[in-house]
Parts: structure tokens; sequence; C-alpha cells
């Protein structure tokens, strides 16, 4: 008990600023450093293998979301359990998280990799790919899919060190494991050759989640004071909240699968290949940009989760307005040169200048509610943290379903938009889900204040 509650005190009692900024910071860099994967394989690929093999990578990258949906829909629900367990200093939940979570992934990995590795080729036809594209995106997924239980017992297993407040630990592994895919991208792309070199990124990216896999469970069986493995089993209880409150940090990955899966079948209706790398390139933007927003989402967390368990509602407001203000702050770090030199943002996927100038206004629009991500990255992080995953449901499923499916089928058919119309479709998403995720809050914090 007196570990756990070594691990509450600053949650609970810290001064709030400095609390943020030493959750923040490390989570922050560490999902930085996370970032690269996909970003650095974009990256090393197109400039060392080509364009066509980039949009490979791009339009592979949805399904690879599969994997990442099983590590948050067990790991963010376990990390939720675990800091509200922490915060009412309930041993008995905290020791039996971590067998569970092993269980649970490991039995989704298995089915991801048959699974995936049959239906590769089906799967990415869905998002247009075709000709040359097709053949290398499905040699690249099958090698990814392979890997899935190393990713995914790797990344869950860092969430649940984020959900005990080591972020500063978990940022060190994964950052680790990141910067050991980035040194082995060139490397294995230069070994297998130009022909191969999209096997060699897949490759990397396999080696190094294996790497942070080992890495996590050494943390888990010889250092962490709060949080060991024990049985390994399925626990019925614990795994209906996991997944209950998992389910929404799950659909938000999900759900960009599907989205992306759209994205790149309509861009290429609209506008053909070309408008397909523009997309891929603009994707892996928005995505690199995303994540310090997420590492901030990442501290937020732990902090939230575990004040609302020891109903220290005030604290809980506290957080809630530094986190979001500074994540309002960073989001202006990329926000302003994304909108003042587009094209040169584009050309670090896009060798083809022409191309690159082709697309720079229509990244502006996809950027242009990205000022607001902090907050509506927040909001869906605080009703998971409270265990509330109707509210985090309904937010992640409005974002990326239910509004968007709609916009992006009807929107290039509108005022001679064409293409256009798939760019402006996540724009009108995106406010509307700031309007409904500032109403759900307010709901939210009135209860809170009536319940102390």
């Amino acid at each position: 008990m007196n570990k756990i509650q070594d691990s509450r005190e600053m949650l609970v009692k810290g001064p709030v600023f400095r609390t943020m900024l030493s959750l923040s910071v490390p989570a922050v860099l560490g999902m930085v450093v996370i970032g690269l994967y996909n970003f650095m394989d974009a990256v090393f690929v197109g400039q060392m293998v080509g364009p066509l093999a980039m949009t490979a990578v791009k339009v592979s990258y949805p399904f690879t979301l599969i994997n990442s949906g099983i590590a948050t829909l067990v790991g963010q629900g376990s990390a939720s359990v675990l800091s509200r367990a922490i915060g009412k200093e309930d041993k008995d939940t905290v020791d039996r998280i971590l067998g569970n979570l092993i269980f649970l992934v490991s039995l989704l990995s298995v089915i991801v990799i048959a699974a995936g590795v049959i239906f590769t080729r089906q799967l990415l036809v869905l998002t247009g790919a075709e000709g040359e594209v097709l053949e290398e995106a499905v040699r690249y997924l099958r090698i990814v899919f392979c890997g899935s239980l190393f990713v995914n017992l790797g990344q869950s297993t860092n969430m649940i060190m984020r959900g005990e407040g080591k972020l500063k630990k978990a940022m060190i592994i994964m950052a680790a494991s990141a910067i050991l895919n980035i040194i082995l991208d060139p490397v294995l792309i230069l070994i297998f050759g130009k022909e191969n070199g999209i096997l060699g990124a897949a490759y990397a990216t396999i080696i190094s989640q294996a790497v942070l896999m080992i890495m996590s469970f050494f943390y888990f069986i010889k250092k962490s004071d709060t949080v060991r493995i024990h049985k390994i089993r399925i626990d019925g209880k614990i795994s209906k909240e996991v997944l209950g409150v998992g389910f929404s940090a799950m659909l938000m990955q999900v759900m960009s699968m599907i989205q992306q899966t759209i994205l790149y079948n309509t861009a290429s209706k609209w506008g053909g290949s070309e408008w397909q790398t523009i997309l891929g390139a603009a994707l892996s933007l928005q995505a690199f940009s995303f994540i310090p927003l997420w590492g901030i989402s990442q501290g937020f967390q732990p902090a939230i989760g575990t004040n609302y368990g020891a109903k220290l509602f005030d604290r809980v407001a506290s957080f809630t307005k530094t986190f979001m203000l500074s994540s309002t702050v960073v989001a202006l770090i990329f926000y302003i040169p994304i909108m003042c030199f587009p094209g040169k943002m584009l050309s670090m996927f896009i060798t083809d200048s022409a191309i690159a100038k082709m697309g720079a206004p229509m990244l502006r629009v996809l950027f242009g509610a990205y000022i607001c991500y902090g907050v509506l990255i927040l909001s869906i992080t605080f009703f998971q943290a409270i265990g509330k995953a109707g509210a985090a449901s309904i937010l992640a499923l409005a974002r990326q379903l239910v509004l968007f499916l709609p916009l992006v089928v009807i929107l290039p058919h509108l005022f001679g938009l064409e293409v256009r119309g798939v760019f402006l479709a996540q724009l009108i998403t995106d406010l509307f889900v700031l309007l409904i995720a500032i109403i759900l809050l307010a709901c939210a914090f009135k209860k809170m204040k009536k319940n102390s």
C-alpha cells in the first residue's frame, strides 16, 4: 500500500502547473518519438526508394491502426482502471490489471495476425490502391501484420506505465525503440536494395517494436514498485471495465482506419493517383502534428483519473483548464509553419514540386481546425479517465464516422468542389465535434460540482 501512496502523492497534492509539466513534457517527447515510426518510414521510403513506394506505405498505414486499436482498447482501458485504483488505494485491483492485459492482448493479436496476413490484398483494395502501388503495399503490410504481437504488447504495457504516472520511464523506453527504428530504416533499405527497400522499412518497424516489448516486460518484472505481472489470465470484472472504457479509445484508432480508407478511395476517384500522393503526405503531417497533443493527453489521463478516484473534483477542474491551455499553445507550434509554408511542408514527402504546389491550398484546409485539436483530444481523454465510456464514444464516433462519412461522400458533388470536398469534409466535421465536446464537458463539470 505504501508504494501506491507514493505513486499518488504528486498527483493528488502537487502544484497543478508543475505536475502538469512533469507529466506532459516526458509524455510529449515520448509521443513525438513514437510519431517518428510511420513518419520516418514515409520519409526514408519516399526519398530512398521513390514516390510510388511512399504512397504504398501511406495507403497501408490505415490498416496498421488495427494493431493500434487493440493496444489502445486494452492498454488505455487498463490505464484508466489503474489510475482510479491508485486514487482509491485499491491494491487488489492494481495487482490483477497486468495479467489480464497480457492475456487479452495476446488473444486479440493472434486473431489479427491470421486474418491480416490472409486478407491483406482485399483490405488494401478498399483504399483504391491498384497496380504497382497495390503490389508494394501488400508486401509491406503483410510483414507489419506478422509483428502484431510485438506491437500490441509493447504499446499496451507502455500505456500501463503512463497510467501508473511513470511518464518519464515510459518515454525513455518508447524513445529507445523509436530511435532504433530510425536507425534501422535507412540501413535495412540499403541492405534490401531499392527494389525491395519497402521491405527493409517494414522489418525495421517490427524489430524496433519487439525491442519495445522486451524492455516493457523487463520493467514490470524487475523495476516497477506498483504494478507487477502476477497470474496471466482473464479477469471478468476488470475486463468488463477495461473494455468499456477502452472501447472509445479504440474507436479513435479503428475509425481512423475507416476514415483514411474512405479518404484515399475518394481522393483517387476525384483526383487520381496524384491526389492520393498529396493526401498521403498531408495525412503524414497531420499524424505527426497530432503526436504532441496525444502526448499531453497521456499526461492528462493519470492526473484526472487519480484525482477523480480520490474525489478531488476541484483539482480535476484545475488540471483540465491547465492542460487544455497548454495543448493549445503546443498546437500553435505546428499550426503556424503549416499555414505559412504548406508547399514546403509537403515537399518533405513529395519530390515532385508541381504536385506539392498543387496540394498546398488543401493542406491549409485540412489543418483549418487544428488549433482546437488539443481541446478536442483532451475532452475524449477526460471521459475515458473518469470511466464515462458513453460520452467518449459519442465524440469518437461523431468525429470519425457519423458526421465525416456523409460529408466526404456528398461534398465532392457540390459546388464543383470535386477532390477539394474531401479535405473540406474533415474541417467541417472537426468544428461540429468541438462544439459537442464543449457541451458534454460543461455538463460533466456541472454534475461534479453538484456532487462535491
